[in-house]
């Protein structure tokens, strides 16, 4: 039990979603409690040298994935044990490792082990992540689960105008798995439904609100190849500020989140905080999010999005939410369980 919060060390580059979300964690906790003290640091050097001013048994929270401490899963073991001798390091895991990390799964469950080894406790952000800890890594202590935190409690009200595109609409930077090609195939199966039974959209798209992942840049060019053989269009934004991001996820379109081996989820809020209710694949992590905010997701077989997409397409206002419908939890009933938490 701690009387008062623990140092928030918010690690990693701008724009990171882990990083982000760290940082509104540790603004709505300092809007609590303006005695909590957050540092932030864009790496490991950065923060080693911020780490030296701690005493030795103060408390030290992090959000942390391993991609933020290097190129390894290794290296992230390899600092949180470093700290953990150095502080009261307490985590909160994001990217749980799972089977479907292929060749990285056992390097990437061997680190998380470490990491929870050396950690004094640990948060996860889904009852999802405790029972992939519970199968995969049934060793380690079990983790505190408290979900991701909407940023408002409510969503934004108004109906965009839909034109006669069918556009199928990504958030988040495109990789492999994240769905942009079953979206693909199945925009262009909706558009031949639709126009068998003359309704047919004029323009059929797969727009991707986002750039890239790194190392990624090649795989845009074969989805855009792949789409036009199928008479679809693959549309990629690249990089957007946060302005831009929020108009594109208001836009004209269908949002879809279908990424079926997702730990927890921030992409599903972005839609539900713009007003939207995304189509998302199911899963085990997509029933407990319809269960957590009831009305803000459509949940669909992954072998029946083609048919969903022209449902969307003739009902669009079943891609907005419903007036009056809740966001809950938000950042600041996040912020009062961490608060529970760390004075357990």
């Amino acid at each position: 039990m701690i009387s008062a919060p623990p140092l928030l060390l918010v690690l990693g580059p701008e724009g990171h979603g882990v990083t982000r979300y760290g940082d509104d964690v540790a603004v709505a906790v300092t809007a609590a409690r303006p005695d909590a003290t957050v540092v932030r640091v864009a790496d490991v050097d950065a923060a080693e040298r911020a780490l030296d001013g701690v005493p030795g048994e103060a408390p030290v929270h992090l959000h942390a994935t391993d991609r933020l401490f290097g190129s390894r899963p290794e290296d992230a073991a390899d600092v949180v044990e470093r700290w953990a001798g150095r502080c009261r390091l307490m985590l909160t895991l994001h990217d749980v490792p799972q089977p479907s990390d292929g060749t990285m799964f056992e390097r990437r469950r061997a680190a998380y082990a470490r990491m929870i080894a050396a950690a004094d406790r640990v948060v996860v952000n889904s009852r999802h992540e405790q029972h992939l800890m519970d199968e995969f890594l049934p060793d380690s202590a079990r983790a505190h689960a408290i979900a991701l935190g909407a940023r408002t409690g409510t969503p934004p009200g108004g109906v965009v105008a839909e034109g006669r595109a069918l556009r199928v609409l990504i958030a988040g930077f495109v990789y492999p798995g994240k769905g942009h090609r079953p979206a693909i195939i199945a925009a262009a199966r909706a558009a031949e439904i639709l126009r068998a039974h003359g309704d047919g959209p004029e323009v059929v798209a797969v727009r991707a609100i986002g750039a890239p992942s790194r190392g990624h840049e090649a795989d845009v060019e074969r989805l855009r190849e792949e789409a036009a053989a199928l008479g679809v269009a693959f549309e990629v934004t690249g990089f957007l500020d946060d302005d831009a991001f929020a108009g594109e996820l208001v836009a004209p379109g269908i949002p879809l989140a279908a990424h079926e081996h997702v730990s927890a989820s921030r992409s599903m809020l972005d839609w539900v905080e713009a007003g939207r209710r995304p189509l998302v694949v199911d899963s085990r992590y997509a029933a407990e999010m319809d269960a957590l905010r009831p009305g803000t997701l459509a949940r669909y077989s992954a072998d029946d999005l083609a048919d969903r997409l022209v449902d969307a397409w003739r009902d669009p206002a079943s891609t907005r939410l419903a007036a009056g419908v809740s966001l809950s939890p938000t950042l600041d009933d996040v912020a009062a369980a961490y608060l529970r938490w760390w004075a357990a």
